[in-house]
């Protein structure tokens, strides 16, 4: 595009001339630029819709500054706000950076909409990118039903103290995560360039105090009766109950379990892989012949490509198994076979450490001894399992 007029507004006898535009003649001029002096410019699309551009020089380099539509904006709004921003540069500050500010002043973050944010920041980091939703679930629990509509900006130690004091002591561990992840929110705002306090959470852990602690482990069965109990539980039918089965057996968590699927198992082993694991790390499982016969037997249900499907050939809910313990009168629960097993094999079998964790799923070579130490201990423990399931299957009791 051309440049009618110049930058000062127009020579004329040698005078500067500014304010060169008028209404009626801005109508008239064709698509350009065209300059009104000082720095501001009608920037034309067409005869009909232009925009109003202010060039400046902000720390020795040139910018251009929108100050609206034409005609919306009219000539006289225009020379106003150029006005204001050549005072606000003449102060020492940068007048596009100071109405930026000013617009997420008047858009203001909500707590929700940091948090959701501060997440998308992380997901990277998330096992899953984090779609199992356990870094928001104490935030969308205890904080966002609460706080979700206030300005990031409000949040201070006490706003933060009445949402968490409910929880401090009685869900201790969701209290935590709460208030480690608002953090993490606090911390991506102040990045944003809002002003928030970012040592609030600390201030809340001197108000609320020290957490009175329990802990509490998951109920579980002494090992001297899980043969009785595993074989009572062959006589019944029903997903939950094969499941269990299975999760015994395998000594798998509840949520590998819950999605496992006929394309993971090879042969005798069952491949996890890592996205699916709580180390992040593929893991081998050998099956025994008792787990295999729980394969065939779920091979039998509507098609679906889990081991264990719903009704609908979704996996089963991630309460299916405990509930089905709970409705059969016992305290324990599924996850706590874990412990069981652990007990057993540590006054029962003589094993290196390092198979009984690995039995378990547990990372236990640190990093250095990993980079060399490459085997996951498969054949050790295939004959772990077996002796777990000869003694799950043993028909004496006492």
């Amino acid at each position: 595009m051309d440049y009618r007029g110049t930058e000062k507004g127009g020579l004329k006898g040698g005078l500067v001339i500014y304010n060169t535009l008028n209404q009626m003649k801005a109508k008239s001029l064709v698509a350009g630029k065209y300059a009104d002096g000082q720095g501001l410019w009608l920037v034309k699309r067409s005869k009909q819709t232009g925009k109003w551009v202010l060039r400046l020089t902000v720390y020795g380099k040139r910018r251009e500054m929108g100050l609206g539509t034409w005609p919306d904006v009219s000539i006289a709004e225009a020379r106003s706000r150029a006005s204001d921003a050549r005072q606000t540069l003449r102060d020492g500050i940068d007048p596009i950076i100071a109405r930026e500010k000013e617009r997420a002043a008047a858009n203001r973050l909500t707590v929700k909409e940091a948090i959701e944010g501060c997440f998308a920041a992380r997901q990277a980091e998330l096992k899953s990118d984090g779609k199992a939703g356990r870094w928001m679930s104490p935030l969308n629990i205890h904080i966002i039903p609460k706080l979700g509509t206030y300005p990031i900006e409000e949040i201070d130690q006490h706003v933060l103290k009445n949402a968490l004091a409910p929880i401090w002591h009685e869900k201790t561990e969701a209290a935590r995560k709460a208030l480690n992840r608002m953090n993490l929110t606090l911390k991506y705002a102040a990045a944003l360039g809002l002003e928030v306090d970012i040592q609030a959470t600390l201030k809340v852990r001197a108000l609320l105090g020290k957490q009175r602690h329990k802990v509490q482990h998951i109920p579980s069965i002494p090992y001297a009766d899980a043969p009785k109990f595993y074989q009572w539980l062959k006589t019944k039918t029903g997903v939950a109950a094969l499941a269990l089965r299975f999760l015994i057996l395998t000594l798998a968590r509840t949520s590998e379990v819950r999605f496992a699927r006929f394309d993971e198992i090879e042969g005798d082993i069952w491949i996890l892989p890592g996205e699916r694991t709580k180390t992040g790390n593929p893991h081998r499982v050998p099956l025994t012949e008792e787990v295999l016969e729980i394969v065939e037997i779920a091979r039998q249900f509507d098609n679906s490509e889990y081991l264990f499907p719903s009704l609908r050939g979704k996996p089963i809910s991630d309460a299916a198994m405990a509930s089905f313990m709970k409705r059969e009168g016992y305290t324990a629960r599924p996850h706590g076979f874990r412990a069981t097993f652990r007990t057993w094999v540590e006054e029962q079998i003589d094993v290196p450490y390092e198979v009984k964790e690995a039995a378990l799923g547990h990372q236990v070579d640190n990093e250095t001894v990993r980079a060399y130490q490459r085997s996951d201990r498969l054949q050790k423990r295939s004959i772990l399992m077996q002796k777990w399931s000869t003694f799950l299957l043993k028909l004496n009791f006492s």
